[in-house]
């Protein structure tokens, strides 16, 4: 039977780096930013509907992110039709690579997968955490969003404790040895049945 993980956090925290880890323990990978960027791209599904809604938003025959938050930040009711387009087709990504992966484990990477409700479809939930300061000082580091940038994506996200409070498993990601070896004893105890599907 196969085991459906969940593995969420907040910006910064790690996830992306730890997913990997669950791929090199031999679990397979959906990822929910991977299927927009997919949806996204030339030749995406995505890319008529939005055209259909939002024509200035498909650029070179893609999806320009850019262009979607100019559009969302001059008209806040965009970003619900957005969703109404993208949502459907990310949930067909999900539901293809499910049906079709052969690991004994999925892990579902999905950032806001409390705020949208998709726990309810997984097995389990895993969510990595770091103290507060430590994700700001790991945002800022990459160099991609100004503090405020940074400020308005946490206040949207759900609180990283209320995340881990509503987890089955909290990985610390201090460093790369301890995430791993939390990643290492959550695929034991799934693989040992002490975590049932």
């Amino acid at each position: 039977m196969t085991f459906r993980l969940g593995l969420t956090g907040s910006i910064g925290m790690g996830k992306s780096t730890t997913a990997q880890m669950f791929v090199d323990e031999g679990c397979a990978l959906w990822d929910a930013d991977a299927a927009v960027h997919r949806l996204y791209s030339s030749g995406g599904a995505a890319v008529a509907p939005m055209r259909a809604a939002f024509p200035d938003a498909v650029v070179d025959d893609a999806v320009s992110r850019p262009v979607l938050k100019h559009i969302i930040a001059e008209d806040p009711q965009a970003l619900k039709r957005i969703e109404a387009i993208v949502h459907p087709l990310v949930a067909e990504d999900r539901a293809r690579f499910r049906d079709s992966a052969t690991a004994d484990i999925l892990v579902f990477d999905i950032p806001l997968l409390f705020e949208t409700g998709g726990e309810a479809a997984m097995d389990a939930v895993a969510c990595v955490s770091i103290p507060p300061e430590e994700q700001k000082a790991r945002v800022m580091a990459r160099g991609t969003m100004t503090e405020a940038q940074f400020e308005q994506i946490r206040a949207k996200q759900m609180p990283n404790e209320e995340k881990c409070a509503r987890s089955d498993f909290v990985i610390v990601t201090d460093t790369l040895d301890h995430a791993r070896a939390q990643v290492q004893d959550i695929v034991r105890q799934i693989r040992a049945g002490n975590i049932h599907a």
